[in-house]
């Protein structure tokens, strides 16, 4: 078990944050924490954290911060603007959690760089269970010295951290690539499973055939297999999120020049199920975009309270 007696600031205690921020606490680690809506902070006190009034305050009681937001827009105000971490005269290390992209990344660490702060990218991957669970991916980019002193605080909750360039923004580059992925393959999973269905096979069959055979991938044995099928819905990522994640991976693999007709085409189911008002539910529902597409039921419908 590791042993951090450091106080830590966090702010973003939303889903992911929030799952973090607990994983930390219950290991003893004393936070200082900030989130504009007071109820999700009133669990990390109850675990005996102390909660601040701005992000401004955590970067003046805590040398070590640890920000999960939501967008860019909301990174960029958190560490630059009006009572903003930058106005903290403490911080000495910033460590971004969320999945924001490289170009804010590198835009924050060039402001923060100057006043003597070592900043890190680090998106993390692998769910609220997963940080529950302390077996989030990590994917670390930026000053190699602060990195190697935190590490030990990143493996309570990340038991999959790695080091990956010495770049800031390097760590949300390859968030997107992987999360662009898993939008992707979903995406066709899904397509697959209607395909299947309306064929009159059972759905069930169908996954446990793929899953069997060349076709399985976490789409398929974990966001079908455990929280699609069943009707539950309940892997614990929005799907306005994910559709932020695809926009953001696009544009910077755009940027690079580098073609992208696979993933771009995926988009568009993701944009879809966007203007069906779906962006607050779990993004495994983009299942139902394809089943209403398809006229058919690709996944089985909870009896009762199942699923709710």
């Amino acid at each position: 078990m590791v042993q951090w007696t450091e106080q830590v600031g966090f702010v973003g205690l939303g889903s992911m944050g929030g799952a973090i921020a607990r994983k930390l606490a219950e290991a003893g680690v004393p936070l200082l924490v900030h989130d504009t809506t007071p109820a999700a902070v009133q669990p990390l006190v109850a675990l005996g954290g102390t909660a601040a009034g701005s992000s401004a305050a955590v970067a003046e009681g805590a040398e070590l911060v640890l920000v999960c937001l939501p967008t860019p827009d909301v990174v960029r105000a958190v560490a630059l603007g009006p009572a903003g971490l930058a106005e903290g005269g403490r911080m000495r290390t910033y460590v971004d959690l969320s999945t924001t992209g490289g170009r804010v990344a590198k835009e924050v660490g060039a402001r923060l760089v100057p006043r003597g702060v070592a900043v890190l990218d680090g998106p993390v991957s692998g769910g609220a269970a997963g940080a529950a669970a302390g077996t989030l991916a990590v994917m670390v980019s930026g000053d190699r010295t602060a990195f190697e002193r935190i590490e030990p605080l990143l493996r309570i909750f990340g038991g999959r951290t790695r080091y990956v360039g010495t770049e800031v923004g390097q760590g949300q580059t390859l968030k997107l690539v992987n999360n662009l992925l898993c939008a992707t393959t979903l995406a066709a999973t899904c397509e697959a499973m209607v395909f299947g269905a309306k064929s009159g096979i059972d759905p069930t069959t169908v996954l446990d055939v793929i899953n069997s055979s060349s076709g399985r991938s976490f789409a398929s044995e974990v966001l079908v297999g455990k929280h699609t099928l069943n009707g539950a819905f309940d892997f614990g990522f929005r799907l306005t999120l994910m559709h932020k994640d695809i926009r953001l991976a696009l544009e910077e693999a755009e940027g690079l020049g580098t073609t992208m007709f696979t993933s771009s085409a995926a988009r568009q189911i993701w944009s879809h199920a966007m203007a069906q008002g779906m962006g607050e539910g779990d993004f495994t529902h983009i299942m139902e975009v394809l089943e209403g597409w398809g006229a058919v039921l690709a996944h089985h419908e909870p009896s009762g309270d199942a699923g709710r």
